[in-house]
């Protein structure tokens, strides 16, 4: 399933937006659970509005250029449906990146192996104060329930490398 798709269509699911309101209110509201970046945005939407899940209209104020407008439609809002099931009801596999470095730290001196984990939990606890300061979003539980998941797991990941950090420090 491609997540990003079911981000687009959920976006519009709210209101027609052209192509700059949508990259951000990713960018300000979103970039904490995605990385999209505008081109895969534009693409993808390119992408919907061929296989007829939004259609796309162009409109123009005064003297600016014209702007695309995006609106889902009703089969649009079947694929974000179908999608939307599928993304609650399948657990994820969850791959780290880090990880390929953990199984090669071997190769280290252990202080060394230390410090840059020490380094990697800074990170992680900068990470975490900034998803904890965030405010709620307050329109339903949906938002605030994948930052909770975000915060949950980004503690998980800093109590497990504090202890990893104590141990090689030993």
């Amino acid at each position: 399933m491609d997540e990003r798709v079911l981000l687009l269509l959920g976006i519009l699911m709210h209101e027609s937006l052209h192509g700059y309101q949508i990259n951000e209110f990713i960018e300000r509201n979103l970039s904490r659970v995605t990385d999209m970046k505008k081109a895969t945005a534009y693409s993808l939407l390119e992408r919907l509005a061929k296989n007829e899940m939004i259609t796309v209209r162009t409109e123009q104020e005064g003297n600016r250029p014209p702007r695309k407008v995006y609106t889902i439609t009703k089969r649009g809002v079947e694929e974000f449906h179908r999608l939307l099931q599928e993304s609650l009801s399948t657990a994820e596999s969850y791959q780290f990146r880090g990880d390929i470095g953990l199984m090669f730290l071997d190769h280290l001196p252990r202080e060394q192996v230390a410090e840059l984990l020490q380094q990697r939990l800074e990170q992680v606890k900068q990470r975490l104060e900034i998803l904890e300061r965030a405010p709620k979003h307050g329109f339903g539980q949906g938002v605030d329930l994948a930052m909770e998941h975000h915060a949950f797991m980004l503690r998980s990941e800093h109590e497990w490398l504090h202890s990893i950090v104590q141990r090689f420090q030993k």
